[in-house]
């Protein structure tokens, strides 16, 4: 029987989620299947609307050995697991004549712990276990949760948290859910055999497809146990999030809360002796951080540095004492130990970090209004790590709509831990960029508007004139708006200054649910959302509810924030240009991110307007610009307000 060919495969797999095929998904399916079958990596951008899932997920379904897909975010896992991958197994299993399995694999935390619901939730200030289920006043929020949690538990088939709708807050999850560290183990576990965290991994070990996220990637990398099961084929999919995904599970932090509750859980659990030593280092240590002020710590404090190193002595000996006291009059002793070490140790771990000063760490003390001070330490850069860790043993295809920055693929493959594309030798790993394009017609579909008559924006102060040139778009937009900021303060600023001089609904982030203020955004054309971050790179919504963007400033990092600060000032001083390489790369892949909210749908149409003239003026503006959808660029204000205006009558001509 002759093998079927990818043509055919991919184009049953796309009838069957009632897509289109588009020459880009073609293109990105074959240079996928050639990557695998040749042991090769990839990068590949594909562009919003190429079909970029069906385009990796048909030929490694194909190949037939295990591939694991890493996701950055939840929806995509969920597309993915529930709708994606169900059709293409289904188109393909009667051309392929198997029936591929997959499997979805997150970290421990993620699923429901049966030992911690029914035994309940070890406490520091009590002997014994404290009932989360009694204890919260059936009428508050908490309870409530925690008892519709408890209800869920007994009908869910996965225990995961996202599969509790409506959701809960990170506090009651905590109240029936583990760490790895905290978990007893299967088999000291009196629910081992019931455990969903468990199942999970075994179905992931059946599975030729396993999907997981980017958190879980960095833990099996760093971690050197294995989470993952052994796989020949990796494909990490919103690849422009890995590097900042990994740095975080490389990042580690302590306060002085966290090491208040450490010396609690540990306190009835050892002998006297260790637990005062480790009481007087947590004292030691809460005053050092009083007195803490936000920024870089170029070399650790001397006062820091003594009270790091009685925490790391006293956590060393209170964990020795740990394992090997028993104290039967403890209520669910091994319960209890396990969570008492597990907080330990996470605090012996950072202060040898930091006490020992690696030269490829950054430390810094950190401030937050409700939390007060904490001091972390994350590494330099990641760029050996993923090296290392993902490309050796197996192929690697990494996927995004914006991994092109400046017009090739050398920026993020270097923070990748790649060296230029084409350049040879035995123990560099070999890669090749592919642009796939996008199925959208850009210079007809949109206009990239440069803002270049306003005053360069400062670090502090307000903006007036921003705020006058916003409110003039908007009104030609007739709303339509999606307002991208550089701070959570300027996106309040704004909205604050246009709800009383526009007669228009202006949503804020943070007032509601991201969920919910997407929905009312894209219900109500006239409606504008404003807000941060997470706004741009998660909001798709196709049509005439988004005709405007508009982002503030450039996003370049804050000149004092102590990680890319010093990311930049290693790249200058090893002779490249750290602004370059760091700042300018980070803000170019924001751009990107916010400028393909625009174009969602072939039939989108409208306008990215940037309210920063350095865009225009500054040397690096061609490199960002170069970074972005190929629109049609002005620096035209009249042009920009007629266009909105002719776009905003053809909606409302419609309809829409």
């Amino acid at each position: 029987m002759t093998k079927p060919s990818l043509t055919e495969l991919l184009h049953a797999a796309v009838t069957a989620v009632g897509g289109t095929e588009r020459p880009g998904q073609v293109t990105m399916a074959e240079a996928v299947a050639g990557a695998v079958d040749d042991h090769s990596h990839l990068l590949v951008q594909a562009g919003t609307g190429t079909g970029k899932s069906l385009g990796y997920l048909v030929p490694a379904l194909a190949h037939g050995e295990r591939v694991v897909v890493a996701t950055a975010t939840l929806a995509l896992q969920r597309q993915l697991v529930e709708r994606d991958l169900p059709r293409t197994v289904d188109a393909l299993h009667p051309i392929l004549r198997r029936r591929p399995q997959y499997a979805m694999l997150k970290g421990r935390s993620n699923y429901l712990c049966l030992h911690r619901l029914h035994e309940g939730v070890p406490q520091e200030e009590e002997d014994g276990l404290f009932d989360q289920f009694e204890a919260a006043a059936p009428s508050s929020k908490l309870g409530q949760d925690l008892l519709r949690m408890r209800d869920w538990a007994g009908e869910t088939e996965t225990g995961d948290r996202d599969d509790l709708t409506p959701g809960v807050s990170d506090r009651a999850w905590a109240q029936i859910s583990v760490s790895s560290r905290e978990c007893l183990g299967a088999s000291k576990c009196a629910y081992g055999a019931e455990c969903f965290a468990e199942m999970a991994r075994e179905r992931a070990k059946l599975a030729d497809v396993v999907v997981t996220n980017h958190a879980l990637l960095a833990i099996d990398a760093i971690e050197g146990a294995p989470v993952l099961p052994q796989h020949e084929v990796l494909i990490v999919d919103e690849a422009h999030e890995l590097v900042s995904r990994v740095t975080g599970v490389a990042t580690g932090e302590l306060t002085p809360g966290q090491v208040n509750r450490a010396v609690r859980r540990a306190a009835k659990l050892v002998n006297e002796k260790a637990a005062d030593a480790l009481l007087t280092a947590s004292e030691g240590f809460e005053r050092v951080m009083e007195l803490a002020l936000p920024g870089r710590l170029e070399e650790v404090p001397e006062d820091l540095g003594y009270a790091l190193m009685a925490l790391r002595d006293a956590a060393r000996t209170v964990i020795s004492a740990l394992g090997s006291t028993r104290d039967k009059s403890v209520q669910d002793e091994d319960a209890v130990r396990k969570q008492a070490m597990a907080s330990v140790e996470t605090i012996h771990g950072v202060a040898e970090r930091i006490t020992q000063g690696s030269e490829y760490d950054v430390v810094w003390y950190e401030r937050h209004d409700r939390f007060g001070a904490s001091v972390r330490v994350a590494p330099l850069s990641v760029s050996g790590l993923l090296r290392e860790k993902l490309f050796a043993d197996r192929s690697v295809v990494l996927t995004s709509a914006t991994l092109k920055l400046g017009g090739d693929f050398n920026g993020v493959g270097a923070s990748l831990g790649l060296a230029p594309e084409g350049t040879a030798g035995d123990d560099i790993p070999q890669w090749k960029g592919l642009d796939v394009g996008s199925p959208f017609d850009y210079p007809k579909q949109g206009i990239l508007y440069v803002a270049r008559h306003l005053a360069t924006p400062g670090r502090e102060g307000s903006r007036t004139d921003m705020l006058d040139e916003l409110a003039e778009l908007i009104e030609a937009a007739g709303g339509r708006t999606l307002g991208l900021f550089s701070s959570m303060r300027a996106a309040q600023a704004a909205a604050e200054e246009l709800r009383g001089r526009l007669g228009k609904p202006i949503l804020l982030q943070g007032e509601e649910t991201l969920g919910e203020l997407i929905k009312n955004f894209a219900a109500d054309p006239e409606t504008c959302l404003f807000g941060t971050l997470s706004l741009w790179q998660g909001v798709d919504v196709p049509g005439a509810s988004c005709q405007l963007v508009i982002m503030d400033r450039i996003p370049f990092p804050r000149p004092d924030d102590p990680l890319m600060s010093a990311r930049q000032k290693a790249v200058e001083e090893a002779g490249g240009n750290g602004f370059m390489a760091v700042a300018a790369t980070h803000a170019a892949l924001l751009m990107a991110q916010g400028a393909g909210r625009l174009v969602r749908a072939t039939g989108d149409k409208g306008v990215v307007a940037v309210l920063d003239p350095r865009l225009a003026n500054a040397r690096y503006g061609s490199y960002l610009r170069a970074s972005l959808p190929d629109f049609w660029y002005t620096t035209d204000r009249g042009q920009v307000r007629r266009s909105l205006a002719a776009i905003d009558a053809s909606a409302r001509a419609e309809g829409r």
